[in-house]
């Protein structure tokens, strides 16, 4: 027998659904600003570690060259939204206890683990599963650091000079736009993972974030 079961309240679905547009919008309106100072330079005083820099070739390809201005007045504007909906979920899932659920605990780091394996098929049996697994615990709240990381050195980039202890906290400004950076391929990479598991799991779970509930098999004995 199959029976709807509650699993994401209204409140988590439309903060996840606002995020991802404006999320999306930010990692774009981000490479127009990049194009005009595409160096990253990475080291101590006058010693360099390394330099990250992209041709212009590249940039012409994407059709994101000489939106600078463009770039800036979407990244600034959306910001705020980003940062808007970000605290209100941190708050939310804080207020309304959700955070048990999503934060990791002595288990999560083995139950990880285990669940790597398994999507590796190096582990027939699948981990312990309850609202989030272990892995899924570790990852959403990273994701959730990282917000607050992107935020920070979003600040730190937008204004160096009213924000001089933040620059100083990261490095200096080069380093807080390198940080900046790293977080956004963090937040793709997250993205391409966070598809390609719902893709795994199937309709179930997708439906599950749309309409609150998941279906599941009842057995009667």
């Amino acid at each position: 027998m199959k029976t709807l079961e509650k699993k994401h309240p209204l409140a988590i679905r439309w903060f996840h659904w606002i995020n991802f547009p404006l999320l999306a919008i930010m990692i774009w309106s981000g490479t127009l600003i990049y194009w005009a100072n595409a160096v990253y330079r990475v080291g101590f005083g006058k010693h360099t570690l390394f330099k990250m820099t992209f041709n212009q070739a590249t940039w012409n390809k994407l059709h994101v060259s000489y939106r600078l201005a463009e770039g800036m007045a979407l990244h600034f504007f959306f910001m705020w939204l980003f940062a808007i909906n970000g605290i209100a979920y941190v708050l939310y899932t804080i207020l309304s206890g959700e955070w048990r659920d999503l934060v990791p605990n002595r288990h999560s780091f083995k139950e990880a683990i285990q669940a790597t394996l398994h999507d590796l098929h190096l582990r027939k049996e699948p981990p312990p599963q309850g609202k989030y697994n272990g892995a899924q615990r570790i990852a959403y709240t990273g994701i959730i650091l990282m917000g607050i990381g992107s935020l920070l050195t979003g600040l730190a980039i937008y204004k160096p000079v009213q924000f001089s202890w933040l620059v100083a906290l990261f490095g200096g400004y080069q380093m807080a736009r390198w940080f900046h950076f790293w977080i956004t391929v963090g937040y793709i990479a997250f993205f391409a993972v966070h598809v390609a598991q719902v893709i795994k799991t199937g309709w179930n779970n997708f439906r599950a974030m749309i309409i609150g509930y998941e279906v599941r098999e009842v057995s009667h004995e």
